[in-house]
């Protein structure tokens, strides 16, 4: 159970599950998530460090970018349950239909000023 009540408490954020939806739409670095949040880089890494604490995002290395993408793997029962429910709520939300527009519209280099 101590589990379970790890993931609700990462999910209690409003940040956080916009991070999830827009994780949705693709992988994506801090810088790029930290510009559509309009949140200090130090606010939104300490989030990703708590989505993927609980397995509901994972991240790689890609040369000098951390890449964040959502878990899809079925390892973690709890998981693989709650991303489909997930993916499925809050889509009438405008803030998080405006994130995923933002996010699909940005691209990497513009995003983190390369």
């Amino acid at each position: 159970m101590r589990e379970l009540v790890k993931i609700f408490k990462a999910l209690s954020d409003s940040n956080r599950i916009r991070i999830l939806k827009m994780l949705e739409v693709r992988p994506l670095t801090v810088c790029e998530i930290t510009r559509v949040l309009n949140l200090a880089t130090s606010t939104v890494s300490k989030h990703l460090s708590l989505l993927r604490d609980v397995d509901l995002i994972l991240d790689s290395k890609d040369g000098k970018w951390v890449i964040y993408r959502l878990n899809q793997s079925k390892k973690d029962k709890y998981v693989s349950q709650l991303l489909p429910l997930i993916n499925e709520w809050v889509d009438d939300d405008p803030q998080v239909r405006e994130d995923q527009k933002e996010i699909s519209e940005s691209d990497r280099e513009s995003a983190c000023n390369i």
